[in-house]
């Protein structure tokens, strides 16, 4: 596993090379807090009603919108696997019967894809400008971050370390595929949720978690919940992280916040094996370590 660790702010030095590698959903996190800049600029409102349905931008964020996934149609699997070009968003929707909802927006939460691929449609039309161009201007550039690409083309995954397998097509990621550095992923996540990017009020808000159940098998978790972007819970060491854990085809990643006692840590942990449990709990071992000794 590799790995990148920034404790009290500051970078620390490792003896592995950087490599460039899939964010998977990871991206959901950038996905919101550049939503969040928009809402602090009063060009969206959190919890007004967006265009793509009867849910709020607030409900989108935190998987409560009442929306399915694609990941439940074995079609989709099938796709991936055959190396087929990726369905037009149109049809991935139709196949899906995304416009039926799976229950009231609000009442439950269900993970979807589906939701933050219609963040990204909202940040794209708010801003008037293409994703890439969108983060870029509104999330990387203020935290000083200049490595980050949006993957399109399987062509720009060749340059990807490590998992992905060979031919994926990244726009099978409907919600965008972002590829860089672990060093970058561990910046961007410590940056966003110590720097004044963010008000006091939206940096609340972004962190204000909905637990959702008990300790999960093989992962770290005593108590697992979901903020806005930010997987957030409480570990079983008693620390609390926030940030985001992905998989894709033959890897995962990992990259997670975590204050204790006046210190603080992020660190971003890739495996080429799809194996969610390893990547949480080597970061987590990561943050207790520079915690207890930062």
């Amino acid at each position: 596993m590799r790995y990148s660790l920034v404790a009290n702010g500051e970078p620390l030095p490792s003896a592995q090379p950087e490599t460039v590698v899939p964010w998977w959903s990871f991206g959901k996190t950038v996905l919101a807090a550049t939503a969040l800049t928009l809402v602090r600029d009063g060009l969206l409102g959190l919890d007004d009603q967006v265009a793509a349905g009867p849910f709020t931008l607030r409900q989108l964020l935190q998987h409560q919108a009442g929306l399915a996934d694609y990941s439940e149609l074995p079609a989709y699997h099938a796709a991936v696997a055959a190396g087929d070009t990726p369905w037009p968003l149109n049809e991935m929707l139709q196949r899906l019967e995304a416009g039926r909802l799976r229950y009231p927006p609000g009442s439950q939460w269900r993970y979807s894809n589906v939701g933050y691929s219609y963040v990204a449609q909202l940040i794209e039309r708010s801003t008037d400008l293409p994703l890439q161009e969108a983060l870029q201007q509104r999330l990387f550039r203020p935290l000083e971050l200049s490595a980050i690409t949006l993957a399109t083309t399987p062509e720009q995954l060749s340059v990807v370390d490590l998992g992905v397998a060979a031919g994926y097509h990244p726009g099978w990621v409907y919600h965008g595929l972002l590829i860089g550095s672990l060093a970058e992923a561990a910046l961007l996540l410590e940056r966003l949720l110590t720097s004044d990017l963010l008000p006091r009020t939206l940096l609340e808000d972004l962190q204000n978690t909905r637990v959702l159940g008990g300790p999960l098998p093989g992962r770290p978790w005593a108590a697992p919940g979901y903020a806005l972007g930010l997987m957030s819970g409480v570990t079983h060491n008693g620390l609390t992280l926030r940030g985001h854990t992905g998989s894709g085809p033959g890897s995962n990643i990992a990259v997670y916040h975590c204050r204790h006692e006046g210190r603080s840590a992020t660190c971003a942990v890739f495996n080429e094996h799809e194996d969610q449990g390893a990547v949480e709990t080597q970061a987590l071992h990561h943050l207790t370590a520079a915690l207890q000794h930062g």
